[in-house]
């Protein structure tokens, strides 16, 4: 088997961060939690896991390091759905901020206006 041509039951979706590669059971124990609270995040529509052909949620790497985010908060005494509320708007400030870290970007490489 070679990284050129991925063979078996992943087939080269080890280290792809989208693969929806996690059980419910899985991913609540790795983020040392209840299933109901994967289910919480999911109504709270912060997460939405992808289904198996038998209609079981599967839950990616990226989607569990937005679960753990979201436990970490709860944790910390906020409730569930403000917690998702607090991670959503986090993710579009990044996500502003990367946009406008462009845009100057943009706008300086194309220098100031000559005088003519």
């Amino acid at each position: 088997m070679t990284a050129e041509n991925p063979t078996g039951p992943l087939g080269g979706h080890l280290d792809d961060d989208d693969y929806p590669a996690y059980t419910m059971g899985r991913a609540a124990e790795m983020l040392g939690t209840t299933p109901g609270f994967l289910r919480a995040i999911g109504e709270a529509r912060l997460i939405t896991p992808l289904r198996s052909e038998g209609g079981h949620r599967r839950y990616s790497r990226y989607q569990l390091r937005i679960a753990a985010r979201a436990r970490e908060l709860v944790d910390q005494g906020t409730p569930v759905e403000a917690a998702c509320r607090i991670i959503i708007l986090e993710d579009q400030l990044e996500e502003a901020q990367r946009l406008n870290d462009e845009y100057r970007r943009a706008a300086g490489s194309s220098g100031p206006p000559t005088a003519d």
